[in-house]
């Protein structure tokens, strides 16, 4: 299964209707003063619709990564007005002081850090050099802040959700190919071995949890292939997974669509298919079982899916990034 002209053309839609979209918004906003102005237009030019900051730059990740698969989309032209107003140079460069304040110092940290890095790695893709010139300087500042986070981090993040570290970094070290950023990609490697080269067994019978939309296994073993030599890989991959991988091979059951910490679970089975299809192999069969139940779910349904679903469901049907 690939991501079609029609699929491209849904996913399309509904990230250029949310990336306008403001409201109902989450805000995550440290205050370090009497509050100001909070407005997400003021704060955010560019990235203020899609719920909250990192649904909004995934979603521009998905709309360079349609514009570029498939750039004779009937909306391309509308995606590239879309993106010429929120990559201008001064949009970005308020996103940027939005993160030298001392409100943005920890702000999205790993996972929009991560996501901006892969959305600039997009750009570059693309070659649009004026959108990627624009982005650059905030994916410089973010690089050189992932970088430090990850080589001072003692311990990793093995959460199921937006603070795992191995998922931040699986996207941060394709920007740092892509870009050629040797610091960042060295610090990731060096992270990910002291972080995770001694696990044995992974704990697939705890998984998943109810805000999972991510596999702490299946996301770690996905960047220990991409940090280590093929054979070490294969060694290190038959001490942590189980030959039995039950718990992880039928997609997650979901009672309540509606309930933004449920609907994580289709995310789960979109980003369960994204690891398996990049291990390979045996497990390539069981990518298509959590394809076929995530995809249905990424348009037409509650805001609180279909307002970053549709990105996870490209990274699955997709490009490896």
């Amino acid at each position: 299964m690939a991501l079609t002209a029609q699929m491209a053309s849904a996913f399309a839609g509904v990230a250029l209707a949310n990336v306008t979209r403001e409201y109902p918004r989450h805000v995550l906003h440290l205050l370090t003063e009497p509050a100001g102005d909070r407005a997400q237009r003021a704060l955010h030019p560019a990235f203020y619709g899609s719920y909250d900051w990192h649904s909004a730059v995934h979603m521009h990740w998905l709309l360079v990564r349609v514009l570029r698969t498939h750039p004779q989309l009937p909306l391309a032209s509308e995606i590239m007005q879309r993106l010429d107003a929120h990559f201008a140079p001064a949009a970005l460069q308020a996103e940027l002081a939005y993160f030298e304040s001392a409100s943005g110092r920890t702000f999205e940290r790993p996972y929009g850090w991560a996501w901006l890095l892969e959305l600039h790695a997009e750009l570059l893709r693309l070659g649009n050099t004026r959108w990627s010139s624009a982005m650059a300087p905030l994916a410089g500042h973010l690089a050189q802040r992932f970088a430090a986070f990850v080589s001072n981090a003692p311990y990793p993040i093995r959460a199921g959700a937006h603070g795992n570290t191995a998922f931040a970094c699986i996207l941060a070290l394709d920007f740092a190919r892509t870009a050629k950023d040797e610091p960042l990609a060295q610090a990731i490697g060096e992270s990910a071995r002291r972080w995770y080269a001694m696990d044995r067994g992974a704990p697939i019978s705890y998984e998943p949890s109810l805000d999972d939309f991510l596999s702490p296994a299946l996301v770690e073993a996905v960047l220990m292939q991409e940090v280590l030599a093929p054979d070490e890989f294969r060694a290190w991959l038959e001490r942590f997974l189980p030959a039995d991988l039950a718990p992880l091979a039928t997609p997650p059951v979901v009672g309540d669509r509606t309930d933004p910490k449920q609907s994580h679970l289709d995310g789960l089975a979109l980003t369960r298919a994204w690891c398996f299809r990049r291990l390979g192999g045996r497990y390539v069969a069981l990518a298509e079982r959590h394809l076929q139940a995530g995809l249905p779910q990424v348009t037409g349904g509650d805001y609180a899916g279909e307002h970053w679903l549709a990105s996870f469901a490209a990274l699955a049907l997709g490009e490896r990034p």
